[in-house]
């Protein structure tokens, strides 16, 4: 009996080995290297993207404390406005009344008369240089007013595009909750059975122990698995701007076979590639949309249970074109 088992996993492991070639491997590595990039690319956009909200909110305080300055000098200079032109007022009267009176007493050429013409020309020279001061004062009142509008224009601006960003992200965030609560419905027969979703920054995490999918040292899905698979696949299928990572996780016991698979790289990688193949056989999922990657056995969950961190993840990540397009346009 034991013989015959024996010789059963030696053609298995030939089988599995002649039908993923090094080409296909190295491809797989390739898509491996790939996601893992765009997960860091997406990780830096959205701290970028936290850096800029923050900074124009503080960006927005210190320009609305700079109106409530420029307001005040305004109100100040108003009221310095509205003195002088009184005092303006006031020296025209005097004006005009003392040059009534300087043309009657010009005809009567007395001492007297010449100091008031003299006070006269003093008073009109008084005259003019508050009516330049007034006119300085205005131009920078002027001044003050057009820098508030800029201000406030400015500030408009950058509340606007913090309004747009917050809109977005809580836009997002809805839609991931939303496709957290459509897949836990459509997988709700397999709760207690090795499988649970989760939703973390903006995504969702099918994550699926290997008891549910495969057995010791297997890269086949068993019926089971492959249920849950294709009513996974059934409910993400019409999901649009989505991005779906599959990521194979082993233990740390190492693999004691010489032919193919090697080590857990090996077959971390082959199990998220047939999960792939399943969801892609199942639904009209694109597979522009699809990549598999292995992750071998460092990237644990459970120090103390090795059975969770056998695994398959199925990430479920939306697009961030819109985003990207706010950040660019900052």
């Amino acid at each position: 009996m034991n013989k015959n088992i024996v010789l059963i996993a030696v053609a298995t492991i030939m089988i599995l080995q002649s039908c993923v070639p090094q080409r296909k491997y190295a491809e797989m590595q390739t898509g491996k290297v790939a996601a893992e990039q765009e997960n860091e690319e997406l990780r830096k956009a959205k701290e970028q993207l936290e850096a800029q909200n923050k900074e124009l909110l503080t960006t927005k305080e210190t320009q609305a404390k700079s109106i409530v300055e420029l307001s005040t000098d305004t109100a100040d200079l108003g009221k310095e406005y509205r003195q002088l032109r009184m005092q303006y007022d006031k020296i025209n009267e005097l004006n005009d009344i003392l040059s009534k009176k300087s043309n009657e007493l010009l005809s009567q050429a007395t001492g007297e008369n010449k100091k008031l013409v003299d006070e006269l020309n003093k008073t009109q020279e008084a005259l003019q240089k508050k009516e330049d001061m007034l006119k300085g004062l205005e131009k920078n009142l002027n001044e003050k007013q057009a820098a508030i509008d800029l201000a406030n224009k400015e500030l408009e601006e950058k509340q606007k595009r913090v309004d747009d960003m917050e809109k977005l992200l809580a836009e997002q965030q809805a839609a991931s909750e939303a496709l957290k609560t459509k897949v836990q419905n459509a997988l709700l027969g397999f709760k207690d059975k090795g499988l649970t979703v989760t939703e973390k920054d903006g995504k969702v995490y099918v994550s699926m122990e290997a008891k549910l999918l495969f057995a010791t040292g297997s890269t086949a899905v068993d019926p089971n698995g492959k249920k849950a698979l294709i009513d996974l696949a059934k409910a993400i299928e019409n999901e649009a701007d989505m991005e779906i990572i599959v990521e194979g996780h082993t233990d740390t016991d190492k693999l004691a076979s010489s032919s193919y698979p090697k080590d857990n790289w090996d077959l971390s990688v082959l199990r998220a590639t047939e999960v792939v193949k399943i969801l892609l056989a199942n639904s009209t999922v694109k597979p522009q949309v699809l990549s598999a990657s292995g992750r071998s056995e460092f990237h644990p969950v459970d120090t103390n249970d090795k059975s969770k961190n056998r695994r398959i993840e199925i990430i479920l990540q939306p697009k961030l074109d819109e985003l990207y397009k706010l950040i660019e346009g900052n």
